[in-house]
């Protein structure tokens, strides 16, 4: 099992102190993979940056979540899931939705279910997705934009989940109690 260095303000190269900083502002804490990430100063701030960004999408919480987690249950991240679980809490985000999320099970919304077969299909076929698979996503009710804001969950996704693994960052005692491995490893 590998580990990266998880830093603090004092510890982290001189460019990372900032933006620790910001997310000890922001989150109350310095989340453990924003420690991780200090270690490289661009990818820090490109995290920070994407993550930014995603939230101003067109995508609402209960989007944001479901992009999100469908991603970091896909990936399997151990890190990820329950700190998602946490932050869906915080953005009030029904517990089911949640729930169907972390055990792979389809969404009671329709909507919601068309977004995260999409995320999927985006994730699984690296892209290479079919005329219908947008076509069913847009009779949904999502248009091309929400195609390209999937993309932009998925690169910071991306940065998290693999940082993730290959650190095999300790979750934060706030999402502790939210602890997940994949049903089949169970």
């Amino acid at each position: 099992m590998t580990t990266l260095k998880v830093h603090n303000i004092e510890t982290a190269p001189e460019e990372s102190k900032g933006l620790l900083e910001q997310s000890q502002k922001s989150n109350g804490m310095i989340p453990n993979l924003h420690g991780v990430l200090a270690g490289a100063p661009k990818i820090l701030e490109a995290y920070q940056t994407l993550h930014e960004l995603f939230t101003k999408s067109s995508f609402n919480n209960e989007e944001l979540t479901v992009v999100w987690q469908a991603i970091n249950v896909e990936h399997e991240c151990h890190y990820c899931v329950p700190a998602h679980t946490g932050i869906a809490k915080m953005m009030k985000v029904d517990d089911d939705i949640t729930e169907a999320l972390r055990n792979e099970t389809p969404l009671e919304d329709a909507k919601l279910e068309a977004l995260r077969t999409m995320t999927l299909g985006i994730v699984r076929n690296r892209g290479n997705v079919s005329q219908e698979d947008l076509d069913a996503f847009y009779e949904a009710g999502y248009g091309e934009a929400q195609v390209l804001e999937i993309i932009l969950g998925l690169s910071q996704k991306t940065i998290s989940n693999y940082v993730n693994h290959i650190a095999n960052t300790s979750v934060d005692e706030p999402f502790e109690k939210f602890s997940w491995k994949k049903e089949t490893d169970k």
